[in-house]
């Protein structure tokens, strides 16, 4: 039987920075946000034979391979599989592609053979920061280091333009550049501002520009440096706010309102001529679609 599932990516609409914890990860607060930008992914159970990712365009260690190799250790005993994942989200861009794939390997193996959700969220925090809230795609406020996970309902009416850099940034470089340049806030200052964000990003509402803030932007530029006249170029086509998603180089702008989608589609089109691979998107609101038969 074959299955299909979509694994969205995920802009922060705001990323705050904290000090570093004993396991050498640093604290954050986070607003995540799902879109409809996705990678398509498609499961074929097998009679026989062992598990097996395929992913073509990306090489090296794969998420979604160390997520049914857990779920396998765990006990899972569907039968073997097959994935193939047709990538759509930018590679190593800050936009959770990697992690969204792993979440949804998780789900497409889940709906062929029980797991229960507490073994989904123990697997997808031990895989990273960003995987346990693409389990269940939507708004979600993350602390920690990103792995302790509150779902919420959606936020005002929005859209997006992506702009996919032709460069890509490792995070642990950029959590290194963000410590040299001493952008971790105090603990006492990341408490406030987990307040605040609770507060502004609440169900409804249009967050103040104030919050759209990502703490790692300034060491993403520093090493990327044309991020810069991507985030100016999204600013110039009507954004109302222009942020680095996580840890780069890829920038999201953002508009609000009932005309929002239309007005982000419009500004896409208009920033292709500079930036070829502009991608118009809108948010992904919970409940989101189970896999289902391919």
């Amino acid at each position: 039987m074959t299955w299909r599932a979509l694994a969205p990516a995920k802009v922060n609409l705001c990323l705050y920075l904290g000090p570093t914890r004993a396991d050498g990860r640093h604290e954050l607060v986070t607003v995540f946000q799902a879109l409809d930008l996705a990678d398509d992914l498609t499961m074929r159970t097998l009679v026989r034979g062992s598990d097996s990712i395929v992913c073509p365009g990306v090489e090296g260690e794969n998420l979604a391979a160390r997520a049914l190799t857990e779920l396998r250790a765990r006990g899972w005993d569907g039968p073997p599989v097959e994935i193939t994942i047709d990538k759509h989200i930018p590679i190593a861009g800050g936009m959770a592609g990697g992690s969204a794939d792993a979440a949804a390997t998780l789900r497409l193996a889940a709906s062929v053979a029980p797991a229960s959700p507490e073994e989904l969220d123990a697997i997808a925090a031990s895989l990273g920061a960003d995987v346990p809230a693409q389990l269940a795609p939507g708004v979600a406020l993350g602390t920690g280091a990103g792995e302790i996970v509150e779902r919420s309902a959606p936020l005002a009416e929005h859209a997006c333009v992506v702009l996919p850099l032709a460069r890509t940034l490792a995070t642990p470089a950029v959590f290194a550049e963000a410590d040299r340049l001493d952008l971790p806030r105090s603990a006492g200052e990341l408490r406030a501002l987990e307040e605040r964000a609770r507060a502004g990003f609440a169900p409804g509402a249009v967050p103040p520009a104030e919050l759209v803030v990502n703490d790692l932007q300034p060491a993403a530029v520093s090493l990327c440096p044309p991020i810069r006249d991507a985030l100016d170029a999204a600013t110039q086509a009507g954004a109302e706010q222009a942020i680095v998603s996580g840890s780069g180089p890829t920038v999201v702008g953002i508009w609000w309102g009932r005309d929002a989608a239309a007005r982000a589609s419009a500004a896409a089109e208009a920033l292709r001529s500079t930036y070829p691979s502009a991608i118009a998107a809108r948010p992904v609101t919970a409940p989101f679609a189970a896999p289902t038969p391919a």
